[in-house]
């Protein structure tokens, strides 16, 4: 027997026999009558028997619904919603409910755990109208905040979540400044598929106003300004993407790419990967360089360059480039050595992820501003390029030969 059900079910019977003691009252349900001194006995035995199920039966049919006995009919409603039995959480929560003699506090008390239990139950309809009741109440505010936070979160109803958030971040000290807007930048992301491009532009600001930081917003605004013909203001918004974290400039060195295009600035463009390739790590922004900047160039010159990006920056996809770059230069007699290698090599590119969720390790192959596993909000990162040191090779090589 599980000595927490032990330590639980316990207290209901000793509680289950003072009341016998103290008030001799008996409780019918259907055919059967329940005396208390022996419901108190007929409980213990089920839990020293290990029947915690008949032995929960007997304790609920045995205790009276009155104000002394509205903590232990809490507790065992608790009990089955942490055990996954919703239906008789609810169950006991909706008969507290019930009852016209509680007073205020239990009753609130009540309605917020029925609204737990609907919650867990997936009926946010209903469970949002109990909590929103509790909020008002100030009974268990801030944690049915937090429930009501998560149901408009997964029901993508992204004004009544701002709100709420807006509500925790009064009521506690956490920081709610990015998750808000998050939710400013999911309004204005709708907003530009459907057409409405200013009203996309003013949810954008209020995101930064609420996160100056927010590298989401930086791209939306970027994009919006391109979209509207200017590249250059587009560039410099997506510029300060390098300025708050290096590590996501790869997300838009492409944008970039597209605007020096349309200005016709592809010198431009090609000094500003000059400048940034020897300090990023990013793999998209070698890539870029490797296909722009030196495309014009012979095989041997791009090898060098390569070469020495390697010996100064040791990575994975860095001799995955420059494998593939030699063997097109390869005689015969190297070619079927280069190409395992090639093999080898972009197996374990393959397996790698593009992107990982701090917070519970989720791997993607593009970036999500919610995690889809924990769904937390700006947690999932692009992951650095693989080490020439990592521990992938002997799987790679096993699996390739």
């Amino acid at each position: 027997m599980d000595p927490v059900w032990l330590l639980l079910l316990l207290p209901a019977a000793a509680a289950s026999g003072w009341f016998a003691a103290s008030r001799g009252h008996w409780f019918a349900s259907g055919n059967t009558q329940y005396d208390l001194p022996d419901a108190y006995l007929k409980g213990l035995n089920f839990v020293l028997n290990e029947q915690p199920d008949k032995a929960i039966e007997v304790f609920v049919k045995a205790l009276e619904v009155d104000t002394e006995t509205v903590e232990m009919h809490l507790a065992l409603g608790n009990l089955f919603r942490k055990r996954g039995e919703i239906e008789r959480a609810t169950r006991i929560h909706q008969n507290l409910v019930s009852k016209t003699n509680l007073d205020k506090k239990q009753r609130t008390q009540a309605l917020y755990e029925l609204g737990q239990d609907y919650f867990k139950a997936g009926l946010y309809d209903r469970a949002e109208s109990l909590l929103l009741e509790s909020v008002q109440s100030g009974a268990q505010r801030s944690r049915a905040l937090q429930y009501l936070l998560q149901i408009y979160d997964q029901e993508k109803e992204w004004d009544s979540a701002i709100s709420i958030a807006q509500k925790i971040q009064r009521h506690s000290e956490r920081d709610m400044t990015p998750v808000i807007a998050q939710y400013f930048c999911e309004l204005a992301e709708t907003a530009v598929r459907e057409g409405h491009y200013n009203r996309s532009a003013e949810f954008i600001e209020k995101a930064l106003r609420s996160d100056s930081r927010c590298l989401r917003a930086i791209i939306q605004q970027g994009r919006l300004r391109a979209i509207d013909g200017d590249h250059e203001g587009a560039i410099i918004v997506w510029c300060r993407v390098e300025d708050i974290d290096p590590d996501y400039l790869g997300e838009v060195v492409e944008l970039i790419a597209n605007s020096y295009k349309a200005l016709g600035k592809l010198l431009e463009y090609q000094d500003f990967l000059q400048q940034r390739v020897d300090t990023c790590k990013n793999a998209k922004v070698m890539n870029a360089l490797m296909e722009v900047v030196y495309g014009d160039k012979d095989d041997a010159a791009v090898e060098k360059i390569i070469l020495n990006r390697v010996r100064s920056q040791p990575s994975v996809q860095g001799l995955y480039k420059l494998i593939q770059v030699r063997r097109k230069r390869s005689d015969s007699a190297m070619d079927t050595d280069l190409g395992l290698l090639e093999k080898i090599i972009g197996s374990l590119i393959k397996k790698d992820s593009d992107y990982e969720c701090r917070q519970c390790g989720f791997a993607a192959r593009s970036l999500h501003w919610q995690c889809p596993g924990c769904k937390h909000w700006n947690t999932i990162r692009p992951c650095k390029n693989l080490s020439l040191s990592d521990d992938h090779w002997e799987d790679a090589i096993e699996e390739t030969v």
